[in-house]
C-alpha cells in the first residue's frame, strides 16, 4: 500500500510538473490592448447590463433580454429581426433602406421609460462607405417603430436625449442643436455664423479642458424646459500649431492651447426656454479668470447652482441662479485653501426633500459628503478644518453625513423608502473600493457585498438592487445582483482568467514601504520574473506615473499590472510600481504636498523604491532604469537626470519637460502662475538639467500631442545639443497622446528593445 501511494504521488507531481511546463509563453498581441489576442484572453464580461426602472436587462447583444432580480433567470424581449421588420415596414420617416445587421453594433440601446415598453436605439446604420447617424424608438409590445431622428450632420456627437420632453440635443462642430420627432433640427446658436464660431466660440461641448469632474457641455432642466449649457469663447487664445505630415505639403492644424500663465478662454452659461425658443445668460459678472464648474438644477427648475471658483483656484463659490431670468440669488456656500479647491461633483438633491441637497467637500482632508438645508440660512462665519490650510464658510445649515480618513468617490444613487443614499468610497482600503448604504438620519453605513476588492455598480431606480461589478486579484470577474438591504443576491457572471490557464505568468506581490518622509506608508505592486530563481540577479525597471489624479495600484486583477509589465517580467525583468505622495486616493495632504513644486517629493518616494529593490538580493543594483507615460514621462525623464547614478536607462512618454508649456488649469492648479512661482517652475524645468544625463534615456511622443505638446521634447532635445548630451527619440507621426491600435503594440515592441538593448 505505501509503494502504491508513492507511486501515485511520484505521478501527481510529474503531472502537475508537466502541466505547469506546457503552459506557453505570452506576446505583446497577447497583453496589449489593439493586440490580435488582447481580447481573446480578457476574462468573460455581461456588456450592456443596465436598468429598466428596477428590472435588469441586457442590450448589448442581439437578443434583448430581462434577467429576474431574484433567479438571474432570463427573459428575450426584443430580437434582431423584430426590430428589423419594424424598420422595413415603417412609415417613410420611420424606414431604413438597410438592415441592421446586429443590434450590439450600435453605439447605445436603453431603455429611457419605466412605464413604457420602449428602448432607444442609437448609432450609425449604412453600408462601409456611407452611414446616417439615427435614434430610433422601438415599442417591443406593439412591435413597431414610434419615433425616428436622422441626424444630417456627418460630425455630430454630444448626444443627449431628455425622456420628459422628447428632445434630443446633440453638437456638430461648435455649434448645438436640437430636435424633436418631425421637426428640423433647430441652432441654438443662429444668432453667430459658422465663420464667426469656427474654433473661437464653441457651444454645447464640456469647457476648461475638461477639468473639474467636467465630462459634458448640456444640463437638461428635471422636467425638460429648460436646456443649460456652456458657451467657450476662446478666440482669445494663442493657436499653438501642430502640423499634419500627410498632406503633400505640411499642413497647419491649429489647436486651442491656453499654456499656464498666459490669457485664457472665457465660459458662459446659457439657458435655452424649450416654450419660448429664448435663450438667457447667467449674470455671472466678467467671465475673465474664471472657472464655472459642476452645474446642476433645483426639482422645481427655478433655479440653476455652479461652482465657480477664481483662476487661482483656491476660493470656490456654490452660487444660486434664476433659472428665468439669470439673476445671481446667493452665495451658499465658499471654501478657500493655500494652495487649491477642487470641487468636481455637482449638488444632488434629496428625492424625498427637495430643501435639501448633498455637497461634497474636501475641507477635512477628505472627500466627504455634507447635507445643506436650503430652508434654513444662517450668518456665515469662516472655520477652519482639519487641514489647517483650509477654511470655509456656510450660509446654509449644513450637517457632515460622512467623516473619517477615508474618501467617498461616487453616489450611486438613493433608496427613497428608507431615506439612504447608496455610495462607494475606500472606508475598507485605499486599495480598494466598497459600496455602503448611508442611512440619512443616523449616519449609519451598512456594507453591500463583502468582497475585498474592487466593487463598481449600477442602482435600481428605486435603490433596492445594485448590479455589481467585482474583481479582485483572486477573482478576475465576478457580476451579481445584490439587494441593497444588505441579503444575498444572485451570482450572473463568475469568469475564470484565460491568462491564468493558458500562460506562464509571472509571480505579483503588494506592500508596503515608508516614504521619503520616514513615516507615511505607501503601497508597491512587485513582479518577479517568469520561472523565477532567487540565486540570480536580474535587471530591475520601475513603472510610474506619480501625479495627481491617479493610483496605479488596486486589488483588481494582477493588482492593476499592465499587460506590459508582465511581459517584462517573461523577459527577465524585476518590475516595480510604488504610489508615492501626490497621487489619488490618500487624502488632502498626501496629494498636495507637491504643490509649486512638482517632481521633487514625487520622486524621493521613487528613490525609496529603487533602495527597496537594491535591498533585493536577486536585484542587480546597477541596472534599475525607469519609464513613464505623460506625468509619469516628466518623472522617468526628472528621475534619470536627478538620480543619473541610480537610474541607468529610461523610456519617457508623451514627458511634460516645462510646467510653462502645459495647460493652465491643471498647471496653475498645482504649480500656480510662472508668474507667481518663478523658482518651482524654474525647479521642475527639466531643460535646466539636461547636462545632467549619464544613461540611455529615450523620449517617445505622438506627432500631434495635444495634451503634452511637442515644444516639450523639441527644446530639450535642444537643451541636451547645447549640454552635450545625447537623449534618443521616436515619432510617431499624426498620433496624439496615447498610441492606439497597431501603433500601441509598436510602441511596446520599441519600448521593449530599448531596455533589452541597453539595460539586460
Amino acid at each position: 500500500m505505501k509503494k502504491l501511494l508513492s507511486t501515485l504521488l511520484v505521478l501527481l507531481c510529474m503531472t502537475s510538473f508537466t502541466s505547469a511546463q506546457e503552459k506557453k509563453a505570452f506576446t505583446l498581441d497577447d497583453v496589449i490592448p489593439g493586440g490580435n489576442n488582447y481580447y481573446n484572453l480578457i476574462p468573460k464580461n455581461l456588456p450592456g447590463l443596465q436598468w429598466w426602472e428596477n428590472i435588469c436587462v441586457r442590450t448589448n447583444i442581439d437578443d434583448i433580454k430581462e434577467i429576474n432580480n431574484r433567479t438571474g433567470k432570463e427573459t428575450v424581449l426584443v430580437t434582431l429581426e423584430d426590430v428589423n421588420k419594424a424598420l422595413q415596414k415603417g412609415e417613410k420617416t420611420y424606414k431604413l433602406s438597410l438592415p441592421i445587421k446586429k443590434l450590439h453594433s450600435l453605439q447605445r440601446a436603453s431603455l429611457p421609460w419605466g412605464d413604457k415598453s420602449v428602448i432607444m436605439f442609437a448609432g450609425k446604420v449604412g453600408n462601409d462607405n456611407e452611414s446616417t447617424t439615427y435614434m430610433f424608438f422601438y415599442d417591443f409590445r406593439q412591435k413597431e417603430l414610434i419615433n425616428m431622428f436622422r441626424i444630417k450632420e456627418e460630425n455630430a456627437t454630444n448626444f443627449d436625449f431628455c425622456k420628459e420632453n422628447g428632445y434630443l440635443a446633440y453638437t456638430a462642430g461648435d455649434h448645438l442643436y436640437i430636435i424633436r420627432e418631425g421637426e428640423i433640427a433647430t441652432a441654438i446658436n443662429p444668432e453667430e455664423t459658422k465663420e464667426e464660431t469656427s474654433n473661437n466660440i464653441i457651444y454645447g461641448q464640456a469647457v476648461h479642458r475638461n477639468e473639474f469632474g467636467i465630462t459634458k457641455g448640456t444640463f437638461w432642466s428635471p422636467n425638460g424646459s429648460f436646456l443649460a449649457f456652456y458657451r467657450m469663447d476662446q478666440s482669445m487664445v494663442t493657436d499653438y500649431p501642430q502640423v499634419n505630415t500627410t498632406t503633400r505639403i505640411a499642413t497647419l492644424v491649429p489647436d486651442k492651447y491656453p499654456m499656464a500663465g498666459t490669457v485664457s478662454h472665457k465660459v458662459t452659461i446659457g439657458i435655452y426656454n424649450i416654450e419660448t425658443g429664448k435663450i438667457i445668460y447667467l449674470q455671472a459678472g466678467d467671465p475673465t479668470d474664471r472657472y464655472f464648474t459642476n452645474i446642476s438644477w433645483s426639482p422645481d427648475e427655478k433655479n440653476i447652482y455652479v461652482i465657480e471658483l477664481n483662476r487661482d483656484q483656491n476660493h470656490a463659490q456654490l452660487v444660486q441662479y434664476n433659472a428665468e431670468t439669470g439673476e445671481k440669488q446667493a452665495i451658499l456656500y465658499e471654501e478657500r485653501h493655500s494652495k487649491y479647491v477642487e470641487p468636481q461633483h455637482p449638488i444632488v438633491f434629496l428625492p424625498w426633500d427637495n430643501t435639501k441637497f448633498i455637497y461634497w467637500s474636501q475641507r477635512d482632508g477628505y472627500h466627504h459628503l455634507y447635507l445643506m438645508n436650503t430652508q434654513k440660512t444662517q450668518q456665515g462665519k469662516w472655520e477652519t478644518g482639519k487641514d489647517t490650510d483650509d477654511t470655509y464658510c456656510e450660509y446654509l445649515q449644513t450637517t457632515p453625513l460622512t467623516q473619517g480618513d477615508w474618501l467617498v468617490q461616487q453616489i450611486l444613487g438613493f433608496n427613497t423608502a428608507k431615506k439612504e443614499i447608496i455610495i462607494s468610497s475606500t472606508e475598507i482600503s485605499p486599495l480598494q473600493t466598497n459600496i455602503f448604504s448611508l442611512n440619512i438620519k443616523n449616519k449609519k453605513r451598512s456594507l453591500i457585498g463583502n468582497e475585498n476588492g474592487m466593487h463598481s455598480a449600477l442602482l435600481s431606480k428605486d435603490g433596492t438592487y445594485l448590479i455589481d461589478y467585482f474583481t479582485s486579484n483572486e477573482v478576475p470577474r465576478k457580476i451579481n445582483i445584490l439587494p441593497t438591504n444588505g441579503n444575498k443576491g444572485v451570482n450572473l457572471l463568475t469568469a475564470t482568467d484565460p491568462m491564468k490557464e493558458q500562460y506562464n505568468l509571472p509571480e505579483i506581490s503588494i506592500g508596503t514601504l515608508k516614504a521619503a518622509d520616514g513615516k507615511t506608508d505607501l503601497y508597491y505592486r512587485l513582479i518577479k520574473p517568469v520561472n523565477f530563481d532567487p540565486n540570480k540577479k536580474y535587471p530591475a525597471i520601475i513603472y510610474v506615473y506619480g501625479g495627481p489624479h491617479a493610483q496605479m495600484i488596486h486589488n483588481t486583477r494582477f493588482y492593476d499590472a499592465r499587460g506590459w509589465d508582465l511581459y517584462m517580467a517573461q523577459q527577465g525583468y524585476v518590475m516595480l510600481t510604488v504610489d508615492g505622495r501626490g497621487s489619488d486616493n490618500r487624502g488632502l495632504l498626501f496629494e498636495n504636498c507637491t504643490f509649486r513644486e512638482l517632481g521633487t517629493e514625487e520622486m524621493k518616494d521613487q528613490v525609496e523604491g529603487a533602495k527597496f529593490l537594491q535591498s533585493l538580493p536577486y536585484v542587480d543594483d546597477q541596472k534599475i532604469g525607469v519609464h513613464g507615460w505623460s506625468f509619469g514621462g516628466f518623472m522617468t525623464t526628472n528621475l534619470m537626470l536627478t538620480y543619473p547614478d541610480i537610474f541607468k536607462v529610461g523610456v519617457a512618454g508623451g514627458p511634460v519637460i516645462d510646467w510653462q508649456f502645459y495647460e493652465i488649469m491643471y498647471g496653475e492648479r498645482y504649480m500656480d502662475m510662472p508668474q507667481t512661482n518663478p523658482e518651482g517652475y524654474k525647479n521642475s524645468n527639466l531643460r535646466n538639467k539636461a547636462g545632467n544625463l549619464k544613461g540611455r534615456l529615450e523620449i517617445i511622443i505622438g506627432g500631434m500631442d495635444p495634451t503634452c505638446v511637442p515644444q516639450h521634447t523639441i527644446t530639450f532635445l535642444r537643451a541636451c545639443i547645447d549640454a552635450g548630451t545625447h537623449p534618443d527619440l521616436f515619432i510617431y507621426p499624426e498620433d496624439g497622446h496615447n498610441m492606439v491600435g497597431h501603433d500601441r503594440i509598436h510602441l511596446h515592441e520599441h519600448i521593449t528593445r530599448y531596455f533589452i538593448d541597453h539595460l539586460k
